[in-house]
């Protein structure tokens, strides 16, 4: 008698067995990111700190994002005023344009749009800086010479964002909200004085803490993304691209999950 084998012919894709790896595979890869951003938690809350390189990332995170965070802002703003004033007008409501654009702003697109700007800056940028050193083996040579890589390389780049991401969402809000004033005043007629008080007397110290509350958390998205694909690149050009591609949308996609779970939680505690 004959048996019936029961096993998949060759050749054909098993889909359990697909889904099955690559479940296994994004939670290893979860695993690693998770330790990987302990460890450099630690390095950056911990002392020993190297100021001098922490303040060379500030100028480099910070500084010179500025040109592109300030035309980003300043378009978003106008562009929010537009549009803000054709839906209002259907209704008769155009007086709340001021209101609307700096709670928006301030809240969400400020933060926000200065995150994904930073995603793809600085994240990438930081993934092919440390993906050069790994694959020339200057980590190695740092760890030769009792040097830590997470406190000397990954701890400053930290510390670097996390401070600096809040000082350009500030600088953002501003400009983003002037942005706004600026096409409201001079393409659609309002009063630049009224346009003024309106948001200053909408706007509410917890409308700009929480966007700078969720800045800290995008800071250390992006340093995270960056220093961790970097630092697993591999040899040649072709790795150290990956890595910084990898870096700038790991970063994106990151930062609006966490935009989502911030924002719910702002919200269900009425800040």
């Amino acid at each position: 008698m004959s048996h019936v084998s029961l096993k998949p012919k060759s050749g054909l894709p098993n889909p359990l067995q697909w889904l099955g790896r690559a479940a296994l595979g994004m939670m290893a890869e979860i695993g690693r990111l998770s330790v990987f951003a302990a460890q450099m938690s630690w390095a950056g809350l911990t002392p020993r700190w190297y100021p001098a390189q922490i303040f060379r990332q500030m100028v480099a995170i910070g500084f010179y994002s500025l040109p592109v965070v300030g035309l980003s802002a300043v378009f978003i703003g106008a562009a929010l005023a537009l549009n803000i004033y054709t839906g209002g007008a259907r209704y008769g409501a155009e007086q709340f344009v001021p209101n609307i654009v700096v709670l928006g702003i301030t809240r969400e697109l400020g933060v926000t749009i200065t995150g994904l700007m930073l995603a793809g800056r600085v994240s990438a940028g930081i993934a092919a800086e440390i993906g050069a050193m790994r694959v020339t083996e200057q980590i190695d040579a740092l760890k030769t010479l009792s040097a830590n890589p997470f406190r000397y390389l990954y701890a400053p780049r930290f510390i670097a964002g996390i401070l600096t991401l809040p000082l350009l969402v500030l600088v953002a809000d501003i400009i983003g909200v002037m942005g706004g004033w600026a096409v409201s005043v001079y393409g659609l007629g309002f009063d630049s004085t009224t346009y003024l008080r309106n948001t200053l007397d909408f706007v509410t110290r917890n409308d700009i803490l929480v966007g700078v509350i969720k800045a800290v958390f995008f800071g250390g998205i992006i340093a995270l993304m960056g220093c961790y694909h970097g630092d697993k690149s591999s040899a040649g050009a072709t790795g150290v691209g990956r890595a910084a591609t990898f870096a700038m949308v790991g970063a994106a996609v990151l930062i609006l999950a966490v935009n989502y779970v911030l924002s719910s939680i702002f919200v269900g505690i009425g800040l």
